[in-house]
């Protein structure tokens, strides 16, 4: 295997990446007063058997700012597409009308805001977890550099190489925080 500090630092920064994507993704999905069609495109559907994404099966609107509509591309997975949104548990109540599904988005309480900035921190702490684990994979392959067979590397090269580990980790972790914050800003403002 042979493995430089560089292409570790990669590795590492894309494992850290990999968990601001997904925190981006989730966070979307935590709603924050305002209708979005992000809130259900991820809620899953058992279409014909097999979990689907609601946004693969229907147009998701958001004519007001209280209300979602679901236009299903096939009529028949209305019922079904109910079912998915009913189980997801977000805390709504949609309504078929006609070949669509209406779902009018409640006010926030206060307890309910609180549950999902605790939701969104919870998620967040997930993913520094994610951010610690690509540090680890990455001072172990730091240290197996200096072990390797026909590599020289001073142990000065590693701690360099950890101190830089170290600093993406701070960087990807701060970046969480400001994710966190605007979130946070946005469920208790709404």
């Amino acid at each position: 295997m042979s493995t430089d500090p560089n292409t570790i630092l990669r590795e590492a920064e894309a494992g850290m990446n990999k968990g601001i994507e997904y925190l981006t993704h989730e966070l979307t999905g935590i709603r924050a007063g305002r209708a979005s069609p992000a809130m259900v495109e991820y809620v899953k559907v058992d279409y014909y058997g097999s979990p689907t994404d609601l946004k693969s099966l229907a147009a998701i609107s958001s004519p007001e700012p209280t209300q979602l509509v679901i236009k299903p591309f096939d009529a028949s997975a209305l019922n079904a597409i109910k079912q998915g949104i009913e189980e997801a548990n977000l805390g709504v109540n949609p309504q078929i009308e006609d070949k669509h599904i209406r779902i009018s988005i409640p006010a926030l309480s206060g307890d309910r805001r609180k549950q999902l900035v605790a939701q969104a921190k919870k998620v967040g702490e997930e993913q520094k977890v994610v951010l610690r684990n690509a540090r680890r994979d990455a001072n172990k392959l730091a240290d197996g550099l200096a072990k390797a067979d026909g590599v020289h590397i001073s142990e000065d090269e590693i701690k360099v190489l950890k101190d830089e580990i170290q600093e993406l980790l701070k960087k990807y972790e701060s970046k969480i925080e400001e994710m966190l914050k605007k979130k946070t800003a946005d469920i208790m403002d709404a």
